[in-house]
């Protein structure tokens, strides 16, 4: 308000003068005496009132209204008409090609299928719709899933390797030559993890490992290309052993003969020990086939540790826990061993209700948005609460979209490796970060207390 009142007061000395300063011109040329007083008189009467009134009213705003609106208008039209017919978000001139490497009907099949539908969840939380398929995507009906990404369309591909290293190099190479996928994301088995890093970095596709767990994926094995969303053996046995050793002092160990179990071995034994734990015996390896655990519980039995740590992986945790049942070894020391999946957990844990134990993931620990859309969707389109690897998935669906994001939709190595390393992204266990120097996810893990085995949801 203020420059209108002052620009008034100066229109009406503007029109002030104006009146005076032509009469003071003319008073002089009729030359008479009376002539001043006369002509003072209309002078002082007119000027200054009738002028002042129709400056205040009209010439301000007159003079403003013409002048803030033509020119600004008519030049802001047609720039925000031309902002509006601009393509938002990322665009893609070729889709994006994804090719998904999981067990889907293997000896470890039973964690394949929690990948699956979560990361289809995670896709569709970090693009904002379901895919192609669906709102429940079924392997028996398709091996395909399209999501879009604002105007990017990111193909997913589907492939069965049965934790099979030779069937992994089968199809990961048919996913790359045939289907020609930018991105590699896979698989369950640490084993056959190994032959897919190989072939990810022989054809310089970056690889995002979930679930294998093995230390050497990003460890003795490690190239560029392979990142992970999955938890390593280390952060496992940390996460045990901080609990293990303030009960017990001495260890015997147990665990799968492949590159998942000796790097838990070796982990748990290093993990143990930095916390004052001892282990009495040399550690046992079974090969994952094994059905008959009798002569590995009598090693263990005869080690005569205070407690004996168990690393398995799939069908082969039911005859281990009946073979260590019959021969007594329950009776004599303690169980460690991570909680594992709700379908295992009723056979395995039976007699350790009020145990504690460390986890990697459990639906009822994370209190973020990305596990409430995970718990929600997950229970009411699968009809079953996520289960032990499903944040793994999620997490690499996520991981994925953000980096495509960042690149503006390029999914290149060359584009995408800077990206990822260093990555900070919120998932369902909260916020991970992908290191640098060795792309290991940095993650929440957890230590919970068994409360019971009956919850139709698994909340144990």
């Amino acid at each position: 308000m203020k420059p209108f009142r002052i620009l008034t007061l100066i229109l009406i000395l503007a029109f002030v003068l104006a009146a005076c300063g032509p009469k003071a011109t003319e008073a002089p040329a009729p030359a008479e005496e009376a002539a001043p007083m006369e002509e003072a008189a209309p002078a002082e009467e007119v000027a200054p009132m009738e002028e002042a009134a129709p400056t205040e009213e009209t010439a301000p705003m007159e003079e403003a209204a013409p002048t803030e609106e033509a020119a600004p208008a008519e030049e802001a039209a047609p720039t925000e008409e031309a902002a509006a017919e601009m393509p938002a978000g990322l665009t893609c001139e070729q889709p994006i090609k994804v090719g998904l490497i999981t067990d889907v009907s293997g000896p470890l099949a039973i964690y394949g299928a929690h990948i699956l539908p979560s990361f289809m969840l995670g896709m569709e939380y970090a693009t904002g719709a379901p895919g192609s398929a669906g709102e429940v995507f079924d392997i028996t009906a398709t091996q395909e899933n399209t999501f879009m990404l604002d105007g990017c369309e990111i193909q997913i591909f589907v492939r069965d390797d049965q934790s099979n290293p030779e069937n992994t190099a089968t199809v990961a190479r048919e996913l790359i030559d045939v289907e020609g996928v930018d991105i590699l994301v896979g698989t369950v088995s640490s084993g056959a993890t190994a032959t897919l890093q190989g072939i990810a970095a022989e054809n310089k596709i970056p690889l995002i490992v979930a679930p294998a767990a093995a230390n050497d994926i990003t460890g003795v094995n490690f190239n560029e290309y392979t990142f992970r969303t999955s938890r390593n053996n280390y952060q496992d046995a940390m996460n045990e052993c901080l609990y293990l050793t303030k009960q017990y002092k001495t260890f015997v160990q147990i665990a799968p003969d492949y590159a998942f179990g000796h790097g838990s071995a070796q982990a748990f034994r290093d993990a143990c020990t930095l916390a004052g734990g001892e282990f009495v015996a040399d550690d046992i390896f079974a090969p994952l086939e094994t059905t008959d655990f009798t002569p590995y519980m009598e090693q263990i039995l005869n080690s005569g540790a205070e407690a004996f740590i168990v690393t398995w992986a799939g069908g082969g945790f039911v005859p281990l826990m009946q073979a260590a049942t019959d021969l007594g070894v329950m009776d004599e020391m303690a169980l460690g061993a991570t909680f594992i999946d709700n379908t295992l957990m009723p056979i395995w844990y039976g007699n350790a209700i009020g145990s504690t134990n460390g986890i990697l993931y459990h639906w009822s620990a994370p209190d973020n948005p990305a596990n409430d859309f995970l718990k929600e969707q997950h229970k009411a389109r699968y009809g079953t609460m996520p289960d032990l690897f499903a944040a793994d998935g999620m997490n690499a669906a996520i991981m994925l979209v953000e980096g495509l994001k960042a690149t503006g939709g390029d999914p290149s190595a060359e584009a995408l490796i800077p990206v990822f390393e260093g990555m900070e992204f919120e998932g369902p266990k909260g916020t991970v970060y992908i290191r640098p120097e060795d792309h290991v996810a940095i993650q929440d893990m957890y230590v919970l207390k068994l409360v019971n085995l009956t919850d139709p949801d698994a909340n144990f």
